[in-house]
């Protein structure tokens, strides 16, 4: 997962964390999303609101991070003032990402949190990058916390079973199309040895045919006998 920016604990004075608790990511505003106030400000600039306009969004994003630790969520944002937000895994309820027209073409999005008995979003990772990872990032540190085990990459046992249900239902699917296979092939040999039997009453009625003109010389034979005798 990328990181727009890395933050030290040890200079990072709004930042307080606890003994065992570490950071797992960090990180700020995309650059890109520089890029509607640009828009926006640039044929402004004339009159000198524009300047304000990119002044104001630029020194917004500077001033605002996100952090990620191992107990919970940080939000720092203000350029004058400081307002620092925090949210325990515990209390996280439902975590949602959206993107919008310049966000799904420069890979940055919204992160919304919402917690247990809170009205609406409780937190929003504005502008982050890859906003679909730092949800599942998000969820995964949920499910830790409510005591589902996970393994060295974030991942809960469901999360495995998952992944072992989702194969073994590819290797179920490629056995029956083999077994499809080898039953076609097992009719078709089997057509080709009715077709070779219904050819064998053939061959014993030539057998038979030969018989019977064999009876008939034999019947034959007595008459010539009488036919010396009368001369």
């Amino acid at each position: 997962m990328s990181e727009s920016s890395a933050i030290n604990p040890e200079t990072a004075d709004w930042l307080t964390l606890d003994e065992d608790e570490e950071i797992v990511w960090s990180g700020k505003p995309h650059e890109s999303s520089l890029i509607p106030a640009l828009v926006v400000g640039l044929p402004l600039s004339l009159v000198l609101i524009g300047l304000f306009i990119i002044a104001g969004a630029y020194l917004q994003r500077e001033n605002t991070q996100y952090v990620v630790t191992t107990d919970g969520l940080y939000k720092k944002t203000g350029i004058l003032s400081r307002d620092v937000q925090r949210i325990d895994f515990g209390k996280v309820q439902n975590t949602s990402y959206s993107q919008g027209f310049f966000g799904s073409r420069f890979g940055y999005g919204n992160v919304d949190i919402s917690t247990a008995g809170g009205s609406g979003i409780e937190m929003q990772f504005r502008s982050v990058p890859d906003p679909r990872e730092i949800q599942e990032l998000i969820n995964k540190r949920v499910k830790g916390s409510r005591g589902e085990p996970t393994t060295e990459s974030g991942e809960t046992k469901r999360d495995v079973l998952d992944e072992i249900l989702v194969e073994l239902r590819a290797i179920r699917s490629t056995l029956d199309e083999q077994q499809e296979t080898t039953g076609t092939t097992s009719a078709t040999t089997s057509t080709t040895g009715t077709a070779t039997d219904e050819q064998s009453p053939g061959e014993v009625n030539t057998d038979q045919t030969e018989s019977v003109s064999s009876n008939q010389r034999a019947e034959n034979s007595p008459t010539d006998h009488e036919s010396d005798d009368e001369r």
